[in-house]
């Protein structure tokens, strides 16, 4: 079918503008929280790794068997799995407020994982250095392993961002708002399939913005 077949009369552009701004509201506030919950989380398992500063395998296979467990659920599922917890949380389980929580807890581990990958690829004669100059393990992460790891960190928070964009499209099928919503109750639901592209053009537009914008951020901190 080509485009001049499309009616595109019937595509209500303010439906599509809001559905726009309830993806970004729920892309900030879920990534916000993401890496306030998940950047300590993989600052632990970091250092609750092998040969680390805080070495302890019991507490690094416990954190270890959460992370994977929570990052094994298609997202789908954890979206329904979490319905009670969300509605204890903030009173609903749609809408944009509904999806922040399920968008949270799969975007969360996935991010504390690439938290710890970033912070392993530090070399580790800093590490070293400030052990020899009697720097605590405080000063050690928040001086030299986490200024160090900003680039890989930056990376991290930009792919984690693409993901949540995905998953937004996701919490769609529990009426969680923004152009996945739109997509499934106009777009596939109608058969509207004006509205099916037209989400899917911004939802690609979306992605490429939030790329490119962590691609500029990684290159400016990594010639620093």
């Amino acid at each position: 079918m080509n485009a001049s077949a499309f009616d595109w009369s019937l595509i209500d552009w303010t439906d599509i503008g809001l559905a726009t701004l309830d993806t970004l509201t729920m892309l900030g506030a879920s990534l916000g929280f993401t890496i306030v919950l998940g950047l300590p989380l993989g600052v632990l398992l970091f250092l609750a790794g092998p040969r680390q500063l805080l070495a302890n395998r019991p507490a690094y296979a416990a954190l270890s068997f959460v992370v994977n467990a929570l990052r094994s659920l298609p997202f789908v599922i954890l979206l329904i799995v979490l319905i009670p917890l969300t509605l204890k949380l903030v009173g609903t389980s749609i809408g944009v407020a509904g999806a922040i929580p399920p968008l949270v807890a799969g975007a969360a581990p996935f991010f504390a994982r690439l938290v710890e990958a970033a912070l392993r690829e530090v070399d580790r004669g800093i590490v070293e250095a400030s052990q020899a100059m009697g720097a605590t393990t405080w000063q050690i992460v928040t001086r030299a392993l986490l200024p160090e790891a900003l680039p890989g960190l930056l990376a991290a928070t930009t792919v984690t961002a693409v993901t949540l964009v995905s998953y937004t499209a996701m919490s769609g099928v529990i009426g969680g708002g923004g152009l996945g919503d739109l997509a499934i109750r106009y777009g596939y639901q109608r058969f509207q399939t004006e509205v099916m592209v037209v989400t899917v053009l911004a939802l690609l537009a979306l992605v490429q913005a939030v790329q490119m914008a962590g691609d500029w951020l990684v290159r400016r901190v990594a010639r620093k």
